[in-house]
């Protein structure tokens, strides 16, 4: 099932706690390193999968989605930051290994790996961020640097 109601996104973000990040970086010049920190500072089991990086700030990172469930177990949500062309095989081991959900990032937009997904009866979310989302639902905006609460540009 395709996921875009707030109250869908919710619900999958409130029950979601052990996150698999596909394609997790180690550099924390990447979007994937900032929202991996993230998703791990609210408390949250993420853990990396990139074979490029055995640890991420000397967390565990795993080489495939494989050798997470071997060490972690089902993943309730595999966060993915992989080129579209990469993403049908993602969808394809998500689903081999067992997860609930696929969380598709920003840009990251696969209609086969959607459908893939979908056809497997995953819930499927894309082109949006988990941290952000997390953010806005649990009132995290601000403190995660995404709103201010300024009402104007003006410095007092």
């Amino acid at each position: 099932m395709i996921l875009s109601e707030y109250s869908q996104l919710r619900e999958l973000i409130m029950s979601g706690r052990r996150i698999a990040v596909v394609g997790a970086s180690a550099s924390p010049l990447r979007a994937s390193n900032f929202v991996y920190k993230y998703l791990r500072a609210f408390g949250l089991e993420a853990y990396g999968v990139n074979p490029a990086a055995p640890d991420i700030d000397g967390v565990p990172c795993y080489p495939t989605l494989a050798a997470y469930v071997a060490a972690q177990g089902p993943p309730d949500i595999v966060d993915v930051f992989r080129k579209p062309a990469d993403c049908p095989q993602v969808s394809r081991d998500a689903i081999a290994a067992g997860a609930k959900a696929i969380w598709f990032q920003y840009g990251v937009i696969s209609k086969e790996a959607i459908q893939i997904a979908d056809d497997a009866g995953l819930l499927v979310v894309f082109d949006r961020c988990l941290k952000v989302e997390h953010a806005r639902i649990n009132g995290g905006l601000s403190i995660a640097g995404m709103n201010s609460g300024r009402i104007t540009a003006r410095r007092s």
